[in-house]
């Protein structure tokens, strides 16, 4: 890694936690510059001001979420199991104590700053990387879904609102096996609902 790369990497970790820790009014450039270990004119070299710094935050959060959503359909592969590594990728992110308290810090300053915002909706289009999983599954005969749009935000809603939503405003992050739990509980209620009758692959 390039010496310059380097430094921008160890900014962009030490202003996570900063953001983490004191939100993005608190934040000041001068712990970020003491926790990268780089001189305050080189956190300025890299990042212009606070404000560009986090929009480098949100764009790095928007990269993990969607890098960790990438997977597509494999038609060899029972329904039911395909359905809980697509549930498993979503839960992954949200049983991660740090991205959650990034999620915590960045719900917050959407709120503060509309063009964030918009920027966020525009890269986590995480309904889209589902329907295109659903729409090959459907395409292969092994989900009946009329509206697979509809689907995606339907089976993201049924996990979110167990193991997102709630935790937002402080509540312990789902164990794994609790978020094991709540997308079996999800996988089961999508394929009453969309699973092809006599697909052996559903039991």
């Amino acid at each position: 890694m390039a010496l310059t790369d380097q430094k921008n990497k160890q900014i962009i970790e030490a202003a996570m936690d900063e953001f983490q820790e004191r939100g993005f009014a608190g934040a000041s450039m001068d712990r970020i510059s003491d926790r990268a270990q780089v001189s305050k004119r080189t956190v300025y070299n890299h990042f212009e001001s606070k404000e560009v710094l986090f929009r480098s935050i949100s764009d790095c959060l928007a990269d993990q979420v969607q890098s960790s959503l990438d997977i597509t359909f494999n038609p060899d592969v029972p329904i039911r199991d395909e359905l809980v590594r697509l549930g498993l990728a979503q839960g992954a992110l949200l049983t991660d104590p740090k991205g959650m308290g990034l999620a915590r810090m960045m719900m917050g300053e959407l709120i503060r700053d509309p063009d964030i915002a918009a920027n966020m909706n525009r890269r986590l289009d995480m309904v889209r990387v589902v329907k295109n999983f659903f729409d090959t599954a459907v395409e292969a005969g092994r989900l009946r879904i009329p509206d697979t749009w509809v689907a995606a935000e339907q089976f993201l809603g049924l996990i979110k609102s167990r193991g997102f939503y709630p935790k937002l405003f402080g509540e312990v992050l789902s164990t794994h096996e609790e978020m094991a739990v709540i997308i079996e509980d999800t996988v089961v209620m999508f394929l009453n609902s969309y699973g092809v009758p006599g697909d052996a692959s559903d039991k």
